[in-house]
């Protein structure tokens, strides 16, 4: 039995409630969230927000600073309006009751802007080193408050509703049209048919496509496969960020050292204390990230060692506690000081720079089909995104694409007349052998790290979709086979944005900004200074 709302929206991190917000004034919002609503890559956000927010900075450099980091693909006209918008949107943020870190304690002190990699100007605004946190207590406490969005906890989303995909409608349209998603609702093993005039993917990123990740577990790629089966267009899935410092740590899981760490002085050492980044590139520590990581992956590769340290001992102790205290807390817990002795690192697969093309307002090219966040590619990070855009991105064209709902809203297509069927289950049963699932999501993410990581080659990438075809085969049996479970439906999705990623390395025949091959070693602006669009 279908349900029905003005605005679906799918995912509850930064994006998805902020879109939420400016919807609900003028509609009723249904939000699905894959587990429990507080769990997003919003919340493992440390670093911070970057906006031009003091009189020593501009929107000039800001833009600069971006389009460098990109190495040459970020589209400027959208780098322009995203900076351009940035400030009023943090405004709003702080508007709601976010409380970003200032430089005393008193409330009306300067706020404490730090600076991390590829920037030239002191211009993140930060809350210590929990910034995502504490952006989406803000946005949740408003979206729960709201008596125009409901929220369902537990519900996967598994595809999309499209009227080409309705029996009859299809050779007769123009153009597709989205009319809502299929959900699981994994409290009852049920599928649910959610309609909306207007759906609006928030999803998040990718990073549990690979084996070590700074991502938390719900960021299996969602929105992107679902996008791809509907037919909607994917560019620069090649352009995988890797964040430089990951605690390396036999105990540790998915744990985030912040660059603003090396904002704030931290510098990159070998195990015997020498540093390594100076001749690696004129910011030496705080060079964008690709530098950093291909450094770091090329350090570990010569030396043998498992990781480099990350030194900050030029602070003192409480210092750090007071300036990371989330960090230094974690850190500590491992039997780790940081205050007087270097932090273990590596390089782990954080980002991802491409995603489901959109306009400049966050509008697909399936019409009534948006998406914002991590999961867009809207143009703005190019072949690698500068720290701290990725908050800025998703607030700005979220905000983009309500205004654009509610200013179209009259003009949208009245739906209700179209028969959406329910979700059939055909002849399948209950799932007799889990380790199945479990072998295939192994499989994809071991070949993803070791064949389509930070450094890449034709052969390696061959090697990488032979693996995939052959567990691609054992996912498509399995999942026509047995009823569906949130793993099922992670593990279909991580095998589509995986073979996403090795088409597109595969099609760029050139190194840039993040994606960097053997047998290309240099950057080709004649033949490759071009999107990869899918």
């Amino acid at each position: 039995m279908g349900v029905s709302s003005d605005f679906l929206v799918i995912g509850s991190g930064i994006a998805g409630l902020t879109y939420a917000l400016r919807a609900a004034e003028r509609g009723t919002v249904i939000m699905v969230t894959k587990r429990e609503r507080e769990e997003s890559n919003t919340r493992y956000a440390q670093g911070g927000i970057a906006s031009v927010w003091s009189e020593s900075d501009s929107y000039d450099q800001h833009v600069e600073d971006t389009l460098l980091a990109g190495a040459g693909l970020c589209h400027r006209d959208v780098v322009e309006l995203t900076v351009r918008e940035g400030p009023a949107r943090v405004r709003e943020l702080i508007d709601l009751g976010v409380e970003f870190t200032r430089r005393s304690v008193k409330r009306d002190a300067e706020y404490d802007l730090t600076k991390e990699g590829g920037h030239s100007r002191r211009r993140v605004l930060h809350a210590h080193d929990m910034t995502g946190r504490e952006i989406a207590r803000v946005l949740l406490e408003s979206a729960a408050a709201h008596p125009n969005i409901v929220i369902h906890d537990d519900h996967v989303a598994i595809d999309l509703i499209t009227r080409r995909k309705i029996r009859g409608l299809g050779n007769r349209l123009r153009e597709d049209r989205c009319l809502g998603a299929y959900v699981l609702d994994v409290s009852r093993g049920e599928v649910e048919t959610l309609t909306a005039r207007v759906t609006v993917l928030s999803t998040g990123g990718s990073g549990k496509v690979y084996l070590y990740t700074s991502n938390p577990d719900i960021a299996t790629g969602d929105g992107v496969a679902m996008a791809r089966r509907a037919g909607a267009r994917v560019g620069n899935m090649e352009f995988f960020q890797f964040h430089p410092t990951c605690l390396y740590h036999p105990e540790a899981k998915s744990f985030l050292i912040s660059e603003a760490m090396r904002g704030e002085g931290g510098i990159l050492r070998r195990a015997d204390g020498t540093p390594f980044m100076e001749g690696s590139h004129p910011l030496k520590d705080l060079a964008p990230r690709d530098i950093v990581a291909r450094a770091i992956d090329s350090e570990l590769k010569t030396t043998g060692d498992d990781c480099v340290f990350l030194d900050m001992t030029m602070h003192s102790g409480d210092w750090l506690s007071e300036r990371f205290p989330n960090i230094v807390s974690r850190v500590r817990d491992f039997g780790i000081d940081p205050g007087s002795e270097p932090i273990p690192v590596v390089p782990a697969a954080h980002y991802q720079c491409g995603g489901v093309v959109t306009d400049d307002h966050g509008e697909t090219s399936i019409a009534g089909l948006f998406a914002c966040g991590e999961v867009a590619f809207t143009g703005l990070h190019g072949a690698n995104r500068l720290a701290s855009n990725s908050l800025l991105e998703a607030l700005v064209f979220a905000h983009r694409a309500a205004e654009r709902s509610l200013e179209r809203q009259s003009d949208l297509i009245d739906d209700s007349g179209v028969e959406v069927p329910d979700w059939r289950t055909g002849l399948a049963t209950n799932e007799d052998e889990s380790v199945v699932v479990s072998q295939c999501w192994d499989e994809i993410r071991r070949f993803m790290w070791n064949y389509v990581g930070i450094v890449r080659s034709h052969r390696r990438l061959e090697r990488a979709a032979r693996r995939l075809a052959l567990v691609w085969g054992e996912i498509r049996e399995y999942y026509w086979s047995y009823h569906l479970t949130r793993d099922l439906i992670e593990v279909r999705n991580i095998a589509e944005v995986a073979g996403l990623i090795i088409a597109s390395a595969q099609t760029r025949r050139e190194s840039r900004g993040l994606h960097y091959t053997e047998d290309h070693a240099h950057t080709d602006d004649r033949n490759w200074c071009r999107d990869t669009i899918l």
